[in-house]
């Protein structure tokens, strides 16, 4: 409960700062562990192997001043004048004296650039992951990688997955999982929760907003004949609203590090931004709402130039990769490489689950990736261009088919001087090696992938990552939806299913679900039904004892977790319920702090150069990368936002001004206020203390507590 009984005037005081407070939740590291080890392998790495391994590395048989780099153990044992490496201690690690020139000048010839040397220092103070060991054997010449496919291939990953057999009498075939698997460990899973605590799950889940009070009260009735029927027509309704596309569009905009300008600029040019970025976001919005297949939908993103070249109007799809990072002095080859592994990183973890830019400046070290398969890949983006493509006859056109505006140009992309790379030695652009072909990973062909022959080799690349003989397209896809309805994914790893990431909690089930969503056609509503209309996910997220000892994170899915709201829920949730919110959809962004702006929130511009400081106040992810989950924070910025900010009292003061209008007496508005926020009326103990406090305080500063209480924030 908000309020409780027999508590005093000043104790509710105190209990309006802390509901004020509410908007943090349980502190984490703002990387999780597989994402630090991948900052490790894109940001150090490179730059140790490039400027220090010559004269610190058992790779060359060099220990000047007794300090080796090349090994986890080495640097941090550091040499002659001490350890260079002191995870988490910055000021103590001599690597940094060293790189910033306090004490000695390394690397010799040059300073490093001020944001590699704020990379390193971000790496120490994350604890300096490193996951290399001792042993390195010296190389003189790059040689390809010795791998044994077949074992490389038994990898759980890259097995097909398998559907499983179950009982003819079992009724639900992800209840048949998650059941089997609680019995094994002696688990009582919770029963289901009760109709307001389902329906609002379903409506913030589904569709990301609260339900009506309209709408609570016909599902109450409807629940009162058939709880069952009433769930159905519930879940189909959520299905085909508008607002479903609108919700499940931000996951894809996360993983697509969906942006709409760059993280530098040269004085006011803008040149490199992208102005009707927008037009990728409302593709994205409707394919939901219109169930375009996965596979499809994948595809489209890839190539849709090449896969519909009859269909202009799919090509703003493309925005996938044509509104990826793009980096001054674009003529430089050190520069496009970087642009290259940008796309490599974000095609094969947001759609494979593999880190497959780790392998450019050397074989994988845990997974079956040569550095050839690396550059086979980037070839497919290199042989490719960013287009600002006309939007119409009307634009101006340069010579080379560029839109003379960028306010008039969609920004995708279309195949260009097509070639293949050569292997760049430890990721050096004057260092080639041979030229590979460009293909797919051979870990995910029969024997020797084949050389892509059509353009670029986007649409053969798409379709080998959207066929069903793939094993990671749809396991990938059905982890993240699992993971946005549970508050946990299946695969805790879930842009990485390689070596270095978790194994699936519950594989069968996994396998199962991957196995009967490609057999419904890559539906994705068809995927989300059958995971809502399961017990697992209808249960209730109480507390029991015996159960939390025996598994208190819940791993065995014997309760629902309880989550904290988006901000993109969150603000949603405060607009409708001061009745602002607008329903118009698509169109260009706006900045969600604005009092100004009543869209939804995923309608806010996402910038890579200065993000909206309320979208990164609460945890909203960079979208100068792929990401993999969101992170959740507590930080006393978000305190102060809840307690003093202008949007929050400015719409504390519009919830009050919709209460008044509806309501008479004081009783009256206070059992209207819980009804639209907690969907239920207050107990007599809480609303004898709101009487109290509204006594000596204002309307508004009541419906500021109620907006900050954790009832509102929290999904149970």
């Amino acid at each position: 409960m908000f309020l409780t009984s027999h508590v005093s005037l000043d104790r509710f005081c105190t209990l309006l700062l802390m509901a004020a407070t509410s908007l943090s939740f349980v502190s984490t590291d703002n990387l999780l562990a597989d994402d630090k080890v991948e900052f490790f392998e894109s940001k150090i790495r490179p730059v140790l192997i490039e400027h220090c391994y010559r004269c610190h590395s058992q790779e060359y048989s060099e220990a000047k001043g007794g300090l080796t780099v090349d090994t986890r153990d080495g640097i941090r044992r550091g040499g002659d004048s001490g350890p260079a490496v002191v995870p988490g201690k910055i000021d103590e690690s001599l690597l940094v004296e060293a790189i910033k020139y306090e004490s000695f000048e390394m690397p010799p010839k040059s300073k490093l650039p001020p944001e590699t040397i704020a990379h390193f220092e971000k790496w120490i103070k994350m604890g300096a992951p490193d996951p290399r060991d001792e042993k390195v054997d010296p190389i003189i010449a790059r040689k390809a990688a010795e791998i044994d496919w077949e074992e490389a291939r038994q990898h759980w990953s890259f097995q097909p997955p398998q559907q499983t057999t179950i009982p003819e009498e079992a009724e639900n075939r992800i209840d048949y999982f998650v059941d089997k698997r609680l019995a094994e460990e002696g688990l009582q899973p919770n029963g289901p929760a009760d109709d307001k605590t389902l329906l609002r799950r379903l409506y913030f889940d589904l569709i990301g907003l609260p339900p009506t009070i309209e709408e609570t009260q016909e599902f109450f009735e409807l629940s009162k004949v058939d709880r069952h029927q009433a769930l159905r027509t519930t879940v189909n309704k959520l299905l085909n609203s508008p607002r479903f596309g609108e919700h499940w569009a931000t996951l894809w905009l996360d993983i697509s590090r969906y942006a709409e300008d760059q993280a530098h600029i040269v004085g006011n040019n803008k040149a490199l931004f992208f102005p009707n970025a927008y037009r990728y976001r409302d593709w994205v919005i409707q394919a939901f709402n219109l169930d375009l297949p996965y596979d499809q939908f994948v595809k489209l993103q890839l190539a849709a130039d090449l896969l519909t070249p009859e269909d202009v109007s799919d090509d703003v799809a493309l925005g996938f990769i044509g509104l990826g990072p793009k980096y001054y002095r674009r003529s430089s080859p050190e520069v496009m490489a970087d642009e290259w592994e940008d796309r490599v990183d974000v095609v094969s973890r947001g759609l494979l689950g593999l880190t497959v830019a780790c392998a450019r400046c050397h074989d994988h070290k845990f997974d079956p990736i040569p550095t050839e398969d690396y550059y086979s890949l980037a070839g497919v983006f290199a042989s490719t261009e960013m287009w600002n493509r006309p939007i119409d006859e009307a634009a101006e056109v340069k010579k080379d088919g560029h839109a003379e505006d960028p306010e008039q140009a969609l920004h995708i992309i279309r195949d260009k001087d097509v070639h293949d790379l050569n292997v760049l030695i430890r990721g050096d652009i004057n260092t080639k090696g041979e030229i590979v072909p460009r293909r797919f990973l051979q870990v995910l062909s029969e024997g020797t992938p084949q050389p892509y022959a059509q353009g670029s080799g986007r649409l053969e690349l798409a379709e080998q990552i959207a066929s069903p003989d793939n094993p990671l397209t749809a396991r990938v896809i059905v982890n993240r939806i699992w993971a946005a309805y549970f508050g946990a994914p299946l695969v805790s790893t879930p842009s990485n299913f390689g070596h270095l990431g978790t194994s699936p909690s519950h594989p069968q089930l996994l396998d199962d679900l991957a196995v009967r969503f490609m057999e419904n056609g890559w539906s994705l509503k068809w995927l989300h039904n059958e995971i809502v209309s399961s017990n697992a996910y209808q249960r209730s997220s109480d507390l029991n004892d015996n159960e939390m000892a025996a598994d208190e994170a819940n791993i065995n899915l014997w309760r629902m977790n309880r989550r904290r709201m988006t901000v993109e829920q969150w603000r949603d949730a405060v607009l409708s319920a001061t009745g602002q919110l607008e329903s118009s959809i698509g169109g260009p962004s706006m900045e969600p702090d604005s009092l100004e702006e009543l869209r939804r929130t995923v309608y806010s511009v996402r910038s890579r150069f200065e993000l909206n400081p309320l979208l990164a106040m609460f945890d909203f992810p960079d979208p100068n990368a792929h990401s993999a989950r969101r992170v959740e924070t507590t930080t006393p910025l978000q305190k102060l936002f809840v307690l003093n900010s202008p949007f929050m009292v400015a719409q504390a003061d519009k919830f009050q001004q919709r209460i008044h209008n509806s309501a008479e007496t004081e009783e009256e508005q206070i059992d209207l206020a819980y009804q639209i926020l907690f969907h239920r009326t207050p107990e007599p103990d809480e609303r004898d203390l709101a009487k109290k406090f509204l006594a000596a305080a204002d309307w508004t500063q009541f419906a500021q507590v109620l907006l900050a209480s954790n009832e509102f924030l929290i999904i149970d």
